[in-house]
């Protein structure tokens, strides 16, 4: 385990986990939210995104770029004992605020001179809410091509033991274990970003078959229970390779 996230087969847990069933537990988890969605849909990627938008002409002061795996880097950036405390837009509103700061946007004694105060929507630039709707209602893909595959539906592969950077897409618990391809996706797809840990250019994209057998040892449960994980290309390595 690298990160504090993906926490199947971890032992020594204190308790079971309490997972939160409303989507929104305050009111400004939703405020959250939107400022999550309005720094998406302004996000300089978008300029090289599919569809592509005009983004450089859009009058906005946000000239950063922020995507899904930035919000996820903000969340596991975070202290570990925090990370297990906070709720989930708890999270979120860490990883946004650490991006502002860092970013120049605004430091820590601003906030805490506003912080407390009743916040009131103001005017903004209708160009600006345009592209953010329109980022909403078209979206954008990490696709880039068709597939160029290394392996084929049925081959057994070996999950690489990447060393862990500051954020990963693969499964603490299906490190160095063995599945099967089940699928491959049909285009090779882009993470944005670079993670440090072998994603972030296009690549193939695989369904893994693993067996409870192979996950969990002899702490296997009985009965017909097979995982599938969508893994990227960098994170797989043929059966027979040894690390």
């Amino acid at each position: 385990m690298k990160l504090q996230h993906y926490l199947g087969g971890l032992e020594g847990l204190p308790e079971p986990l309490n997972l939160e069933k409303r989507v929104f537990v305050e009111d400004w988890e939703k405020r959250i939210f939107g400022i999550h969605v309005a720094m998406m849909g302004l996000s300089n990627h978008l300029g090289s995104a599919l569809p592509e938008y005009p983004i450089a002409d859009v009058p906005t002061a946000f000239r950063d770029e922020w995507t899904w795996a930035s919000l996820r880097t903000g969340a596991e950036g975070m202290n570990p004992f925090d990370y297990f405390k906070f709720r989930y837009y708890e999270k979120w509103l860490g990883g946004i605020t650490q991006f502002f700061i860092d970013n120049g946007y605004v430091t820590e004694d601003e906030i805490a001179a506003r912080a407390g105060e009743p916040w009131s929507a103001e005017g903004g630039d209708t160009a600006i809410d345009d592209q953010v709707i329109d980022y909403l209602r078209r979206g954008d893909s990490p696709r880039r091509d068709t597939a160029h595959p290394k392996f084929a539906v049925g081959d057994a592969v070996r999950i690489a033991d990447v060393p862990a950077g500051d954020h990963t897409r693969l499964p603490g618990y299906l490190r160095d274990r063995i599945g099967t391809v089940t699928r491959i996706f049909e285009g090779d797809y882009g993470y944005f970003v670079h993670t440090g840990d072998g994603i972030g250019d296009p690549m193939p994209i695989y369904i893994v078959e693993f067996t409870p057998g192979e996950l969990w040892g002899v702490r296997a449960e009985p009965g017909a229970n097979t995982l599938y994980a969508e893994l990227f290309e960098a994170y797989l390595q043929p059966a027979e390779e040894i690390q």
